[in-house]
């Protein structure tokens, strides 16, 4: 019997938290009954590109969605849905900008139309009155509403289509990030971190990840503790900006920028404070990591309280300067002491291995209905 095959939407299969959170599920799940597929909307390849293949997936690619593309998408997407008949189910990661697919598997009849909320923004920018239009002229096309966390489903979705949400947790394989002290040591000896108060950060270098404040409180934290080092894991189209922040603020030699990193699993047990200054967030996975890790996390008060799900976490206001954000770092940290987190993480339902049994029976049931 052949598995069901899911068709993903993404932008760019790269080392994301929606990206990483998806494929922790497709390493899990049991490929002989479904089999993951992806729809990407760039010609590069993307991080996880090789690994999917090699899982049984394929990868199909469509234009950019920009506005001037948008007449030659609606086509491509027609031709590629009238080429392939063999999905029952269509799965979005891409926000309202799931929008033409999803309208176009409507009309093709696939049965199956899921649009997954992974962020929840906050503020206004001009680009929202163009997201808001098409989050309300993509509601009549889905089947299934899934969310990371209740706020992210409220900005997506809407409240009043609360008893509507289905929550897929972003799990994570908690045994590769439990805490081990001889790991942690050995690591940090790798990386010449011995005797180092660290700092980390996994995230892209977007708007939303907050990155130019976080260099302030870093350079605040530095004058205090001598030995501090920032550890900066991700890439992004702001990167060169920080970098240039960095090198203004004479902070080259205690700053790291280690790129896209397969081994993040491994590089956060040598942290000592994750720091989390987004401006907003959905539920990140990077925070369910740093948690399983063993990390103190220190996160702004805008972040969902949701992804507070061990003891690890505190919280500080944003409107707070560089200055009390540092003292309040080095407060905290002072007398954390890291221990396994694993039972916490698997009694919160954050663990990879049960939440992929779900989602398969999940898909399974769907074609089937």
């Amino acid at each position: 019997m052949e598995p069901v095959r899911v068709l993903n939407l993404f932008t760019i299969m790269n080392r994301g938290g929606a990206e990483t959170m998806v494929m922790n599920y497709y390493r899990k799940i049991n490929r002989a009954k479904v089999q993951f597929d992806f729809l990407v909307h760039r010609e590069e390849e993307g991080a996880y590109e090789q690994e999917i293949k090699d899982l049984g997936g394929r990868i199909y690619r469509m234009p950019p969605m920009y506005p001037q593309n948008f007449s030659l998408y609606k086509k491509k997407i027609r031709e590629f849905f009238e080429e392939h008949k063999e999905y029952k189910i269509i799965h979005s990661h891409m926000s309202e900008l799931g929008y033409f697919a999803l309208r176009e598997a409507t009309r093709q009849e696939i049965p199956v139309r899921i649009c997954h909320a992974h962020n929840a923004p906050h503020g206004f920018e001009w680009k929202m009155i163009v997201r808001n239009y098409f989050k309300k002229r993509m509601m009549p096309y889905l089947t299934h509403m899934f969310m990371c966390g209740k706020e992210s489903g409220d900005w997506l979705f809407g409240k009043e289509n609360e008893d509507k949400f289905i929550q897929l947790n972003n799990a994570i394989d908690a045994e590769r990030f439990r805490y081990d002290s001889k790991k942690e040591e050995a690591i940090r000896k790798e990386l010449n971190l011995e005797n180092k108060f660290v700092v980390g950060h996994v995230g892209r270098f977007f708007k939303q990840k907050n990155h130019q404040f976080l260099i302030e409180i870093f350079k605040e934290i530095q004058t205090k503790k001598e030995n501090a080092i920032l550890l900066l894991v991700g890439t992004g189209e702001l990167k060169e900006e920080i970098q240039n922040q960095v090198k203004e603020l004479g902070l080259e030699e205690q700053v790291r920028f280690l790129g896209v990193r397969s081994d993040v699993d491994q590089i956060m047990k040598c942290f000592d404070v994750f720091l989390f200054p987004s401006l907003f967030e959905g539920l990140p996975v990077t925070m369910v990591e740093a948690q399983a890790a063993g990390d103190l996390c220190i996160i702004s008060d805008t972040i969902p309280r949701e992804c507070c799900i061990t003891e690890n976490v505190r919280i500080y206001s944003l409107e707070k300067d560089a200055k009390a954000w540092s003292d309040f770092v080095i407060s905290e940290s002072t007398d954390y002491k890291k221990k396994d987190m694993y039972e916490e993480i698997v009694k919160a339902g954050f663990d990879i291995k049960q939440n992929a049994k779900w989602l398969e029976e999940f898909y399974v049931n769907a074609a089937k209905s």
